[in-house]
């Protein structure tokens, strides 16, 4: 049964999308962050490993950094962290290490997800910082981004594929 999320919830969610549609538009897996204080955006991230050559360039690590930055601290108290996918563990550790009050994340990732889907790192109470996790907030269009940015990327894949065969083919006749 998902939670029930509030409008304030749904809003910040949105501006998350919103981020992660940059992240599409610059080829990268669209996942977005935002990060607030009450009902302040301090800061926004989306996923760019690839184009900056960092595995640690997730949404929620970019979002960190730029709301440690703008805070002028390391630690974020009383902040909360709004994602369209479920956190990695990387992520999660970020997260701990900020003392992130709250998270609340869109999809879940049957893959890597460190909110439950795979691992739970929130849950264990022998950690010093407990941070609140709730799951599902527009989940189904989280998801369909996801989806359908993976289901354009194997068609792109396939069609370069065919076209080198074509080509390769062409050449034999020759």
């Amino acid at each position: 049964m998902p939670a029930a999320f509030s409008e304030r919830d749904l809003r910040f969610m949105k501006l998350a999308q919103a981020a992660a549609e940059q992240a599409r538009a610059a080829g990268e897996v669209p996942v977005g962050a935002v990060l607030v204080r009450g009902d302040e955006v301090i800061a926004t991230g989306f996923n760019h490993p690839i184009a900056a050559h960092d595995p640690s360039a997730h949404a929620e690590m970019v979002a960190l950094r730029a709301a440690a930055q703008a805070l002028e601290n390391y630690r974020l108290p009383g902040c909360e962290l709004y994602v369209t996918l479920e956190p990695c563990l990387m992520c999660a550790g970020a997260i701990m290490h900020a003392r992130i009050a709250r998270v609340v994340f869109g999809a879940r990732d049957p893959k890597t997800g460190a909110c439950g889907s795979v691992v739970d790192a929130f849950a264990d109470p022998q950690l010093n910082h407990h941070t609140t996790v709730v799951g599902g907030a527009l989940e189904s269009e989280c998801s369909a981004a996801l989806k359908s940015f993976f289901a354009d990327r194997r068609r792109a894949v396939r069609a370069a594929r065919d076209a080198a065969r074509g080509a390769a083919g062409s050449d034999e006749l020759r």
